[in-house]
């Protein structure tokens, strides 16, 4: 088995000059596929309130179920550092229940990193959570909250980047001030995520809409394998399409049933002929 990695690793990997692959996951077996192909890093996103709970936004998501997805992945991920969100809530709410949370994703849910969305806007909590001896993978940029403001992230351009570009450069700086052990930069472009990358030493791990000059870059796992229903008719180039070969294969034994070909729980096919 591969040696376990930690925060401070992928830290070096970033002063050896090594990029750092990391998904975004929600459940025990897409962690051991996600640890076995060699993730460097595992997020728990409060986006699976949306995508396997059918919420309508990630506001709805609790603590409890976030210590839950969190504990789920911890036990499937035996390489990968593993980084948990910091659900809507706590660190909008100050220090002490930001820390009071970081505990428990810890504690209970066997985090090595909890992540603190829109991190620039509550540097205080990412300090507070550092002072108790969690590490911190901050996050900010264009974010799913900050964007609000313009309409979306479509209607982030890079006009509005050009606009904001010191101001992202000042905010990482911030952060790696605060102490957060990574950077999880959103939607800021190829050109500009490259130069937020060079002005801090910590690593800045490029999420949506990023280029490759980030130390690392970051997605949902379910998108890179089309592990979604809207998949199944979907023509995008992907990595994969897994939701169309479950649909297919739900199909086959559906049919199977019906006409009478499962017996026994088993499936009354002709083997495929040998190559």
């Amino acid at each position: 088995m591969a040696e376990k990695l930690t925060v401070a690793a992928l830290q070096q990997m970033k002063r050896d000059g090594r990029k750092i692959a990391a998904a975004v996951c929600y459940e025990y077996q897409a962690a051991q596929i996600l640890d076995r192909a060699g993730a460097d890093l595992i997020s728990i996103g409060d986006s699976f309130g949306h995508r396997f709970l059918g919420q309508a936004t990630h506001f709805e998501v609790t603590m409890d179920q976030m210590v839950l997805m969190c504990l789920a992945v911890s036990r499937g991920a035996k390489r990968a550092v593993v980084s948990c969100d910091l659900p809507y809530g706590p660190a909008q709410e100050g220090p002490l229940e930001g820390v009071r949370a970081a505990v428990r994703l810890v504690k209970e849910g066997h985090a090595e990193m909890v992540k603190v969305d829109g991190a620039a806007d509550n540097p205080e909590v990412v300090r507070a959570i550092v002072k108790a001896g969690i590490a911190v993978f901050a996050q900010f940029g264009f974010t799913p909250q900050t964007t609000q403001a313009f309409g979306g992230f479509e209607n982030i351009t890079d006009e509005i980047r050009g606009q904001f570009r010191d101001k992202l450069i000042n905010q990482a700086k911030m952060l790696e001030e605060a102490g957060a052990s990574c950077l999880d930069l959103t939607n800021a472009g190829i050109e500009l995520s490259g130069e937020v990358a060079k002005a801090v030493r910590i690593p800045v791990i490029g999420g949506f809409n990023t280029g490759p000059d980030t130390d690392g870059h970051i997605t949902v796992f379910y998108s890179l394998v089309g592990y979604d229903a809207t998949a199944i008719d979907d023509k995008r180039e992907r990595y994969a399409n897994v939701a169309r070969t479950m649909f297919d294969a739900a199909n086959a034994y559906f049919d199977d049933v019906r006409s009478g070909r499962l017996v026994k729980g088993t499936v009354r096919r002709p083997s495929a002929p040998k190559q």
